[in-house]
């Protein structure tokens, strides 16, 4: 019976009976307003192609349908590790030892040393106690705040804070704060109001993925210790780069010893694959272990992913030498594209936001500047505010000078083609 099911939606092109498409009045209003919505994106100027790279990630590209030598400035792979041999054949011989994937979650029988071994070396890199890894960083954020806040909590959060902080706050019971982007006073004013509340847990990104400005993690740990709060700050635009050794916001700011909580990913500079983790102290990583719902019923990491970033680890830790060469790199192109007239947000990351304010302009110079071999995206609302769309740069430890001088000369060009530039 179940042949012949399978025969008639092959027949059919793959969609089964036509009935189930468009039979009913209510399945055709709900595709035309799907339709509707989709035009109304596309009149907005917002709409978000994705380009089919046929290549490995890195500075230099291929995209499908003839695009060779393309210059890519739109990557999270910040230290260049996605590409880098000896990561590669880690994964590869964790695949051959471990096999594909466990078929499972973690207490089931989801559970390898390799697993256990990246949690370890996840907890060292950090200096913090213990560690616990998700299919990503988005799970990790999902999965914090409701097994850890009750309705006896507060969560204080920055606005501006990544969609997934948001998600998971949203998903937890605790009374919700949010303060105004790095704006200190608000926070203060907050964390008094907070006082009533049992635990107060200040979240924050550490360097914030749309602007690439850095949280004030000084102030803010001031004011968890003067209010009796925790602090959580999300790492993923930070690991592996910022900081003398690459552990991140807290170690460039010197409070590695006054933030409690890290979550981070191990799918940007620490090998570029996938995964996410939170770090912290040991009884919160066995209460995760317990609770935390995006880690007990999603399967665990493939063994080829967690040789990824534990080769990528033990590179870092062997040495700072690619995360310092990316300070050089961000300034040169920061200070050529300010000196062209562009106006670049945040200070010192290699996330260099482009502002153009409006949507289409950023959408029509995204593609012009690939025309010029340059990969870069336009970002609008609902991604950023509405008014502040922008081109994001992203330097990479792997871009060679020339690469950056090239991709600020074709950003001129461009510019003054569409009148961004006088």
């Amino acid at each position: 019976m179940w042949r012949g099911a399978v025969a008639r939606v092959l027949r059919s092109g793959g969609t089964g009976n036509s009935r189930f498409v468009s039979g009913t009045a209510a399945v055709v209003e709900f595709r035309r307003r799907l339709e509707r919505e989709l035009e109304d994106i596309r009149g907005a100027g917002t709409w978000k192609s994705e380009r089919i790279i046929s290549s490995r990630q890195g500075p230099h590209l291929r995209l499908e349908g003839g695009g060779t030598g393309i210059l890519n400035f739109c990557a999270n792979n910040y230290l260049g590790l996605s590409s880098h041999p000896e990561v590669i054949r880690a994964a590869v011989e964790a695949l051959e030892k471990f096999g594909a994937g466990l078929s499972s979650v973690r207490f089931i029988c989801g559970t390898q040393s390799i697993h256990k071994d990246l949690e370890e070396k996840i907890a060292r890199f950090h200096q913090r106690e213990d560690a616990i890894l998700y299919a990503s960083c988005f799970d990790a954020n999902a999965g914090i705040f409701e097994a850890l806040l009750t309705p006896e909590d507060a969560v204080l959060s920055d606005e501006l804070n990544h969609a997934s902080i948001i998600d998971g706050i949203r998903l937890c019971k605790a009374n919700k704060y949010r303060y105004k982007h790095m704006d200190m006073q608000d926070l203060e004013a907050k964390l008094q109001d907070a006082q009533k509340h049992r635990l107060r847990l200040v979240a924050t990104d550490g360097a914030f993925s749309m602007d690439g400005d850095i949280a004030p993690l000084r102030e803010i740990c001031q004011l968890a210790q003067k209010y009796d709060a925790l602090v959580f700050i999300d790492e993923c635009h930070a690991t592996g780069f910022l900081g003398p050794s690459g552990r991140g916001t807290d170690e460039l700011l010197g409070v590695m010893d006054k933030v409690t909580i890290i979550n981070s990913t191990l799918g940007k500079a620490l090998g570029g694959a996938a995964g996410g983790y939170t770090t912290g102290p040991k009884p919160l990583i066995d209460l995760l272990r317990q609770r935390s719902r995006p880690y007990l019923f999603s399967n665990s990491l493939p063994p080829a992913v967690v040789g990824c970033a534990s080769k990528a680890l033990d590179l870092l830790m062997e040495s700072n030498a690619i995360a310092q060469s990316m300070a050089a790199k961000t300034q040169r192109f920061r200070s050529k594209m300010t000196a062209a007239g562009f106006t670049i947000s945040g200070k010192d990351h290699p996330i260099c936001p482009v502002m153009l304010g409006d949507a289409r302009l950023a959408a029509v110079m995204a593609e012009d500047m690939l025309n010029r071999g340059i990969y870069v995206i336009g970002f609008s609302y609902p991604v950023v505010p509405k008014g502040k769309a922008r081109i994001r740069v992203q330097i990479s430890a792997v871009h060679s000078d020339e690469d950056i001088d090239r991709c600020v000369e074709a950003f001129t060009e461009v510019g003054r083609k569409h009148g961004a530039l006088p």
